[in-house]
């Protein structure tokens, strides 16, 4: 064991950081690590059953934290996504799947096994695959996760259909597994609601970390065994007991003993599912096999496609939606492996559809990650309506540049004053979005001299920067001030670099888009200690003023590091002088 975690962790390490390098994600890392070391490789690790066995253990505690961030509230509220999406992606898909298999010749009950197993798609792959691109809290994100949660729950009655679905008489055992499972759901719930905060209550009044820790571990193997025991999928239950504990005060302690654990063991999942692809299969039918995947990952993404235009009507969510899950299912494993044991499926089909499953999981991450380096740009670019629309407005006093957070608070107090204003915003689906709330906004990019031309800049009086994007801000800042020096500019500065870059430009007026943030939550630190009103307002007012008088001295050196850490310790002396006699005053 020493010198298969040996090699597991040597692999990790090499495999990950490359396929991060270039782009691809940490998954494909962990899965090429798996085949490079697995039986069909260099054979350097034979044991994947037991391997893969604990690994598992790092679906279950993904799907613990991600409850843990999922309230009860929230969850209620996806309930339409959760059940409209996932029955209208799993039911086509399963019947498009069967179908063909039918066609070519794989029988009824056979085709049905196949059409549900490879209509799953993997949440140990999706999820974390849409985190690494801060894209779960996004409409497709949410969206693949309600169906991928649709898909662990509709593991209940496919496990009890099985014996069913094998041909025998047992329809009173599978009925039996159905209570059994409900029952294990309502005791989940149950312990969940009435339990779980009195352990943990006594378990942290022994301030003992590690005790703490081994708590939380048997919540997420505890609820995860005994949903396993019922026939139900353990990462569901794991799940159910995150969302149950979501909103006690003990959820941030629990995320931060869990995922140390669940990182590193979802990583040996993946090694483990590369390590179970059978190689020497697909060397003898490379062609098929390849032809399998290649029809598997189409025909999911066309029908998730298709699910997701029906429901959002924006292409850009539908082909982000539909190339998230195209690949198999880590369940899909399980399910394989039990229709064949119980004779719901020929053992050769079961393990052709395993390598097909292990090399779409492969291929997923590949896909995705073109997908957002190429397609993605191209298609909101090109299905953006160009500015055709902007010369024919009436002139407004005031031009934005980008209408994300900021720009919005901007354009809703100036509608409130009856001022107009014509936004901007590169971005297409957010531009979609924004128009759907009321808000006029219009596809443009602001770095282009035709477009803030187009916008009525030479008959405005005031143009925004609120761009996020600290490199198209300076942009618009040099291009106005060449083309349009009648504008007055103000600015949303990042940080001081970007103030001083912004200066250089030629922009007098901006404001530091932290910069009065953290002055008022001084201010309400102060409040809550108490501290005298006058003394906290004295206090933010001194600061203020020195901070932002050093923001300008600071700009003939703000490239002179040496320079400008000499007058950050002379400016630190500064203050603190300033303070004390201000005290003593």
């Amino acid at each position: 064991m020493l010198l298969t975690l040996l090699i597991l962790l040597a692999a990790t390490v090499i495999a990950v950081p490359l396929t991060r390098y270039a782009g691809l994600g940490s998954i494909l890392g962990y899965l090429a690590a798996g085949v490079a070391i697995g039986p069909s490789g260099f054979g350097l690790v034979t044991n994947v059953d037991a391997i893969s066995g604990v690994s598992e253990l790092g679906v279950t505690m993904l799907l613990f934290l991600i409850g843990l961030e999922l309230r009860p509230h929230r969850l209620w509220i996806l309930r339409k996504a959760v059940f409209g999406m996932g029955l209208g992606q799993m039911v086509p898909t399963a019947a498009a799947i069967a179908g063909l298999s039918i066609a070519f010749g794989v029988p009824g009950r056979d085709a049905a096994v196949l059409g549900i197993g490879l209509a799953l798609s993997s949440t140990a792959i999706t999820l974390p695959l849409l985190a690494e691109r801060n894209l779960l809290p996004t409409m497709p994100g949410r969206d693949a996760f309600a169906v991928l949660l649709f898909q662990d729950m509709a593991a209940i009655p496919v496990l009890a259909l099985l014996p069913i679905m094998a041909g025998g008489s047992s329809a009173g055992i599978s009925w039996l597994a159905v209570a059994r499972g409900t029952a294990v759901v309502a005791l989940i719930l149950a312990a969940g609601t009435f339990l779980v905060r009195p352990v943990f209550r006594l378990v942290a009044a022994a301030k003992s970390p590690e005790v703490f820790t081994a708590t939380a571990l048997l919540l997420v193997v505890g609820t995860a065994a005994l949903a396993n025991w019922a026939g139900l999928s353990a990462s569901l239950g794991a799940f159910m007991a995150g969302v149950m504990v979501s909103d006690s005060e003990y959820r941030h302690e629990l995320q931060a003993n869990i995922e140390p654990f669940e990182g590193l063991l979802l990583g040996f999942f993946f090694i483990s599912v590369g390590m179970s692809a059978d190689l020497a299969l697909l060397l003898h039918r490379p062609l098929e096999i390849l032809a399998l995947v290649l029809a598997l990952t189409l025909l999911k993404a066309m029908i998730a496609f298709a699910v997701s235009y029906a429901r959002r009507r924006l292409t850009s969510t539908a082909l982000r939606f539909a190339l998230a899950l195209p690949e198999g299912s880590e369940f899909s494993f399980v399910l394989f492996g039990a229709a064949a044991a119980a004779g719901a499926l020929q053992a050769r089909l079961a393990a052709e559809a395993t390598l097909v499953v292990a090399l779409s999981m492969m291929a997923a991450p590949i896909l995705f990650a073109a997908s957002e380096r190429l397609l993605m740009p191209r298609l909101e670019a090109s299905k953006a309506k160009p500015f055709d629309k902007l010369d024919t407005l009436e002139p407004n006093p005031v031009i934005i540049c980008g209408f994300g957070r900021v720009g919005q608070i901007i354009g809703r107090v100036l509608s409130m004053q009856k001022i107009g204003f014509t936004a901007l915003d590169k971005n297409q689906v957010q531009v979609e979005v924004v128009r759907r709330f009321g808000s006029k906004v219009f596809y443009g990019d602001p770095t282009r001299e035709e477009v803030i031309r187009a916008a009525g800049a030479e008959n405005a009086k005031v143009l925004v920067i609120a761009l996020d994007d600290m490199r198209a801000a300076l942009e618009v800042a040099e291009m106005v001030r060449r083309k349009f020096p009648q504008l007055a500019v103000v600015a949303r500065a990042r940080n001081r670099r970007h103030a001083h870059q912004l200066m250089a430009a030629g922009v007098e007026h901006f404001v530091r888009e932290t910069f009065f943030s953290a002055l008022r939550l001084t201010e309400m630190i102060m409040e809550q200690l108490h501290l005298p009103a006058a003394q906290t307002a004295r206090a933010i007012q001194l600061f203020r003023n020195h901070d932002e008088r050093m923001l300008l001295e600071t700009y003939t050196i703000a490239n002179d590091e040496r320079a400008q850490i000499q007058t950050a310790q002379e400016a630190n002396k500064e203050l603190r002088d300033l303070f004390e006699s201000d005290q003593t005053s």
